[in-house]
């Protein structure tokens, strides 16, 4: 099998990936701070760790993807304020949000989205333990974790201790000991959550969520820690550290695994500019857009910078109308080697650091293939490309396409439900299909002709194939 390298951003280079345990690969990705819609840029990391979720399961016979839900935050804090609505109602309905439009992007639901009121008596625990082994100090019913104290700290980000701090906003309290010192836990007045703990009532610190979570579903250790670029300071440099000096002698996360910042039309997203999206404004485009939206994520490498457009979005859908075209007129497949020998052809980018722009380029050579036998056209440059010396038999190319797809998550659907975009007319467009079929037996050909004509009038394609005729709104 050949080996998976993925970049490692604490190395900051490509490395082989070497699970922990061979039988079971363990992925903590940083999940959403659940206090209002996702925008575009909280998609990204979704749709790229699914990708690799859905390419590890492929190669190991156990994988435990944990992405966590942030529901305890100043930020909800400050929006129930604001508006008046209860905290619970607030997280428990952009939650249910969140679920439903990640969904329609295509991403499976991890394997375990644990909560952080959940663990609020594993992040007291992990405080303890900082305290306990000379990493963290209480003071004025603050819990702060001493960063002179861990003297790998800004490693991660490749950074000095006073290039962070230059870099960062820096709370200045007169209860740190240290100006970089961060928050484990914090005091809570009666209006804001809060928990009982050795400290006295009060709330975690953003950090110390994630790594209890993670201690509490994958252990002392885990094979890969994902998330956002925008995240590596200080969010997972304070988490390793945490973690690490909680735990002497275990690494926490052996690979890292960032993605690049999402763009608007060439600048970042911002609201006083006018380009702030949301993953639900998307989806509003059409039945069409979520997938769409998914495939163009993926067409730029996921540790590159994207540039999100309306026409890029309109770009991936008339790629997928292709995509869904060849599926819906190919024929079943014979067995045998030659479809997984294509599908692994097509995968085999992704095992170079997640290449998803190859692998589709390589899932498009499949559609050409696959066309060239059923509708006709030239085969030669995906042949060649593909190491094949002769055309592959009809379905075969399509078979291995959907196998590919699977892994990307792209092109799954149903075609017809796709090409006719959930059309509420379609009983009457398959009746005048069938008179068009009634009149070309009786070799009324006008008649033929005309039904073919207004169809196209009403936005409805047709496309004669040797499975019979299959249509779709232009």
């Amino acid at each position: 099998m050949t080996d998976l390298y993925i970049h490692d951003s604490a190395a900051r280079t490509k490395r082989r990936f070497e699970p922990i345990d061979p039988t079971h690969v363990r992925i903590y990705v940083c999940g959403p701070t659940v206090y209002d819609l996702a925008h575009l840029g909280n998609a990204r990391p979704v749709v790229v760790f699914d990708v690799l979720a859905r390419l590890l399961r492929r190669r190991y016979p156990k994988v435990t993807y944990v992405r966590n839900i942030t529901d305890v935050d100043d930020k909800i804090n400050a929006r129930s304020r604001e508006s008046g609505e209860p905290i619970a109602a607030i997280t428990a309905r952009t939650t249910e949000d969140f679920h439903r439009d990640m969904a329609a992007l295509g991403a499976l639901p991890p394997d375990v989205e644990p909560r952080a009121t959940q663990h609020i008596g594993e992040m007291i625990a992990l405080i303890q333990r900082l305290i306990a082994n000379g990493h963290a100090y209480a003071a004025d019913g603050h819990v702060l974790f001493s960063v002179p104290s861990f003297r790998d700290y800004g490693k991660l980000s490749g950074r000095s201790t006073d290039e962070l701090l230059a870099g960062a906003r820096v709370d200045v309290a007169p209860y740190k000991r240290d100006a970089g010192d961060f928050v484990l836990w914090k005091p809570s007045d009666e209006n804001t959550p809060g928990w009982d703990s050795p400290w006295g009532r009060g709330r975690p610190g953003w950090h110390i969520e994630c790594s209890a979570m993670s201690w509490k579903h994958l252990g002392e250790e885990f094979d890969i820690h994902g998330g956002g670029h925008d995240l590596i300071f200080p969010h997972h440099e304070n988490e390793l550290a945490q973690s690490v000096c909680a735990f002497p002698g275990h690494g926490f996360a052996r690979y890292w695994m960032h993605n690049g910042m999402l763009l608007v039309n060439g600048e970042k997203m911002s609201k006083s500019l006018g380009n702030f999206r949301t993953v639900r404004d998307i989806l509003a485009e059409g039945p069409w857009a979520g997938e769409a939206f998914r495939l163009l994520l993926l067409r730029t490498h996921y540790r590159q910078a994207l540039d999100f457009t309306m026409d890029a979005l309109r770009e991936a859908k008339a790629e997928l109308d292709d995509h869904y075209a060849m599926l819906s007129r190919a024929p079943e497949a014979p067995g045998g080697g030659a479809i997984s020998h294509l599908a692994d052809w097509v995968l085999a980018p992704l095992l170079d650091d997640l290449n998803t722009p190859l692998a589709l380029a390589r899932l498009r050579d499949l559609r050409t293939l696959e066309n060239a036998v059923t509708v006709g056209g030239s085969p030669a440059v995906a042949m060649e490309r593909a190491g094949l010396s002769a055309p592959p038999a009809p379905g075969v190319a399509a078979a291995a396409f959907r196998e590919a797809a699977a892994v990307l998550g792209v092109a799954i659907g149903d075609p017809a439900a796709w090409l006719q975009g959930g059309a509420d007319d379609a009983a009457e467009v398959e009746a005048a299909i069938a008179a068009r079929l009634a009149a070309r037996k009786a070799k009324n050909w006008a008649e033929a002709d005309r039904i073919r004509d207004d169809l196209k009038a009403q936005g409805v394609l047709l496309e004669d194939g040797p499975g019979g005729t299959t249509w779709r709104r232009a």
